[in-house]
């Protein structure tokens, strides 16, 4: 619970320093873009009128498909990959040759084969965390102490038991971290992804209150993304607690 305090603290102190910012700015250019934040949060009733809740369902629920394909693929493969040299002569080229593409840069194409709705907006979102889910798995078990497995082997430890106490609970930590950082940017990329073939999603809420020059709407969409995002790295950081005790306390 103190953790969770601290945390809710910082993130109402770089709330509060960012909105003085924001404040200043609407004052010192005075433009329509960037409305006075005080307007803005005078008008966040109006969110729950447009169904805001639907479009944050619709979005969570596009991350969470991204993610658990991610994980699905991902563990097992780099796993298979730290195991397995001839895997990892096959595999890790085409790692290391596609991570660093813009993911977003794959739209078009994901919508030619998956069409313009959620199918699209899965696979992006899969295409960005699955590559770091193998290459932080496969580097966790490539640093596991080689005495570790010499313990289980030598107590009649199966292969599986080897995975399940030795590879699983020091793939965690990193797999984690590497999470965390996935979903912060699933999270930001929402804006592009749904600004096509749907009618809900955070993205395109903002996107749509952007065509119809509604800023304040707009910013309320930006505020809230904003909120969920946070929320989303505060339950992971609960996860993390649960799961593995023996780490140091996630921060943001």
């Amino acid at each position: 619970m103190k953790s969770l305090a601290k945390q809710c603290l910082t993130f109402l102190k770089g709330f509060l320093v960012l909105n003085v910012i924001w404040l200043f700015f609407s004052f010192l250019l005075d433009m329509a873009v960037i409305p006075n934040p005080l307007k803005v949060y005078a008008n966040f009733g109006s969110v729950f009128s447009d169904g805001i809740f639907y479009h944050i369902f619709y979005s969570l629920r596009r991350i969470f498909y991204g993610l658990f394909l991610s994980l699905a693929v991902g563990v097992p493969t780099g796993i298979l990959m730290a195991y397995s040299r001839r895997a990892n002569a096959y595999l890790y080229p085409l790692i290391y040759f596609s991570y660093p593409i813009p993911k977003t840069a794959l739209l078009p194409i994901a919508m030619l084969l998956w069409g313009m709705r959620d199918g699209s907006k899965v696979v992006i979102i899969f295409c960005i965390i699955v590559f770091q889910v193998i290459v932080s798995v496969r580097d966790s078990v490539l640093h596991i102490d080689k005495a570790l497995y010499q313990a289980v082997i030598c107590s009649g430890g199966s292969r599986l038991q080897i995975i399940r106490h030795i590879t699983v609970p020091a793939i965690l930590p990193q797999l984690f971290t590497s999470i965390r950082v996935s979903l912060g940017t699933a999270v930001s990329i929402l804006i592009f992804i749904e600004g096509y073939g749907t009618e809900y999603g955070m993205g395109y809420y903002i996107l749509d209150a952007w065509s119809r020059i509604n800023y304040i709407q707009m910013y309320l969409g930006i505020l809230v993304i904003s909120f969920v995002g946070f929320l989303l790295f505060i339950a992971m950081d609960m996860l993390i607690r649960k799961v593995c005790p023996w780490m140091k306390e996630a921060s943001l």
